[in-house]
C-alpha cells in the first residue's frame, strides 16, 4: 500500500492490472491539480481510453469528450477533445519529466491544457519547461508499463475509475 501523505491531493487510478497511486503537486501546479480532482470527482475520467501510448515515451489519456466511446471512430478522434471546462494556463516549473511523472497534454498553445494528461514511461527531459508537470506515480508504475501500445491502440486499455484518495 502506498504511503499517502495528502489524501486530498492523491489520485487512485484503477487499471486492468491494479491501482496506480498518483501524488499531485498542488504547490507546483495548483490549477492542473484542481482540474484533475474536479474531473475525477465528477466521474469524467472513468472508462476513458489511453488513446496514444508510445513505447519508451509515454501513455496519454484523459480525452473525456471522445475517450469513453466504444466505437473505433471516437477512439481515432480521442486526443482532439477535452472537457466542457475552460482550458488551464501553463504552470511550467523546474520539475523534470522523469519516469512516472504526470504531464499536462496540450496543443501547440501552452495555455491549452484541459483534461488530457500523460504518464512518462522514461525520463523525457526534452519536454522540460514545455509541458506542465503536476504529479507522479508513487505506486503501481508496473500497471502503467503494461498499458497496450498504439496511436491509437487497436484495443485500448482504459482507466476503469479515477478517484481522489480522500473520497475513496
Amino acid at each position: 500500500m502506498a504511503d499517502i501523505k495528502d489524501p486530498e491531493n492523491t489520485i487512485l487510478m484503477e487499471l486492468k492490472g491494479g491501482t496506480v497511486t498518483i501524488e499531485l503537486y498542488k504547490d507546483v501546479a495548483p490549477k492542473h491539480t484542481e482540474r484533475m480532482k474536479e474531473l475525477a470527482r465528477a466521474g469524467e475520467y472513468d472508462n476513458v481510453a489511453f488513446h496514444r501510448v508510445i513505447d519508451g515515451f509515454m501513455a496519454q489519456t484523459g480525452d473525456v469528450q471522445h475517450g469513453d466511446m466504444e466505437d473505433g471512430f471516437n477512439i481515432r478522434m480521442a486526443g482532439t477533445g477535452g472537457s466542457d471546462k475552460p482550458n488551464v494556463p501553463a504552470e511550467f516549473s523546474k520539475l523534470p519529466h522523469d519516469r512516472g511523472t504526470l504531464g499536462a497534454a496540450r496543443s501547440a498553445n501552452p495555455d491549452s491544457a484541459n483534461s488530457q494528461f500523460f504518464i512518462n514511461f522514461s525520463d523525457n527531459n526534452f519536454l522540460n519547461g514545455q509541458y506542465t508537470v503536476y504529479g507522479r506515480v508513487i505506486e503501481g508504475m508496473e500497471h502503467v508499463d503494461a498499458i497496450v501500445r498504439g496511436e491509437p491502440p487497436a484495443s485500448p486499455d482504459r482507466m476503469i475509475s479515477v478517484k481522489v484518495a480522500a473520497d475513496a
